[in-house]
């Protein structure tokens, strides 16, 4: 009876442990399933949005376009440039171990050399002649050792010698390996080169016409206020899509007010509350910058949108909770996608013109509850200089 308590408690106990596991395994899999439903809505806003846009707006819809390809154009170049490295970095690499085993092999021949005119000197009959010979027979059986030794050691160099051979064999086809992935990298370099070039001479052209068809007060007041109603779309949007990615703890950004790093280094062309083009004022910071300068989460959070909005280009909008968001615009490429937790300090973007500018910029925001605030009290220092 005492055993078959003992069973049932045993049995409970696993029965109790194989719920607690399963447990956060199936709140894993919902949580996963919840993340994959919001990434779907975000594309759809994203999708809705830039069609709202540029079906209203040729120029617009040419811009995008041109400027997709220049960041696919630039993305596929520096991936090119970083497997280029790689490639060169290893068969520096192979040709280090092969000079090393060339050194080794020279070594081993050097040895074998020894051994053999050691051999030569004793002579093949010498064995034979101390079988025959009728002296000591403890001294002949020491003397059958030796040759033996000798033997031995003959035949191990000769096995380094050729083992030697072998590698060096591998390296050199190895290094020929590599040679052909970087001559192909070389042309696929050249390729990538010329859509880069080619696709920025298409958004010239666009700018251009952008620019001349900009030059009524009229028309440029509209485009702003296109521009402006269309990301104010897009945040009420995600803000009814995405009401449901947590902070770590309530108003933990609100507590980092004058504690933060800027997200790039530059210089402030423009202030938060600066007036701009028909009288609309900056909503955010203007901070002129490096081309590809990596562009950084001001706080941790979850990119709610990254994709290509009229009038800010590349542009990345993360989360931090508490009705708290960040937005970069003006990026050359986007590093993260919607749906990704960032940490504070880690790149997201970088930096680049897209949206029309004529020069590299960054263009920041801070909202809470979807209404800007002035961004400039929330930093650590008074200026992104480096």
């Amino acid at each position: 009876m005492p055993l078959r308590r003992a069973w049932v408690s045993c049995a409970l106990m696993a029965l109790l442990s194989g719920s607690i596991g399963a447990a956060p395994q199936a709140d894993r899999k919902k949580a996963e399933a919840e993340l994959q439903a919001i990434k779907a809505q975000i594309g759809r806003i994203s999708s809705q949005v830039n069609r709202d846009q540029v079906e209203r707006d040729r120029l617009a819809r040419e811009l995008r376009a041109a400027e997709l390809s220049v960041g696919s154009a630039r993305e596929g170049l520096e991936r090119v440039k970083s497997e280029h490295t790689q490639r060169t970095a290893r068969r520096a690499a192979l040709a280090q171990d092969q000079h090393r085993h060339e050194a080794d092999l020279a070594s081993a021949r050097k040895d074998l050399a020894s051994e053999l005119r050691a051999a030569y000197l004793i002579g093949s009959e010498e064995p034979l002649k101390l079988l025959l010979n009728q002296q000591d027979p403890a001294r002949a059986g020491r003397m059958f050792v030796y040759y033996s030794y000798f033997s031995r050691a003959r035949a191990e160099q000769i096995d380094r010698v050729n083992a030697e051979l072998r590698e060096i064999g591998r390296l050199d086809q190895a290094l020929a390996a590599e040679e052909t992935h970087l001559q192909e990298l070389e042309s696929e370099r050249h390729m990538q080169l010329s859509e880069l070039e080619h696709a920025r001479l298409q958004r010239s052209q666009v700018l251009a016409n952008l620019q001349s068809e900009s030059r009524s007060r009229v028309q440029s007041l509209e485009r702003l206020q296109r521009q402006k109603a269309g990301l104010e779309k897009l945040l009420h949007d995600l803000e009814r899509a995405v009401p449901s990615y947590p902070a770590d703890g309530q108003d933990a950004f609100a507590r980092l007010r004058g504690k933060l790093a800027w997200p790039v280094s530059g210089r402030v062309l423009a202030h938060f509350g600066d007036t701009r083009a028909g009288g609309i004022k900056w909503d955010g910071l203007r901070i002129a910058t490096e081309r590809g300068s990596p562009v950084r989460a001001v706080s941790d959070g979850r990119v709610i949108y990254a994709d290509w909005l009229s009038g800010l280009g590349l542009l990345a909008i993360v989360d931090h909770g508490s009705g708290y968001l960040s937005l970069y615009g003006h990026n050359d490429r986007l590093l993260k996608a919607a749906g990704d937790r960032v940490a504070a300090g880690e790149a997201i973007a970088a930096a680049g013109d897209s949206g029309g500018e004529a020069s590299p910029e960054l263009y920041f925001e801070i909202r809470r509850a979807g209404k800007p605030v002035d961004p400039r009290p929330w930093f650590a220092t008074p200026s992104p200089h480096p």
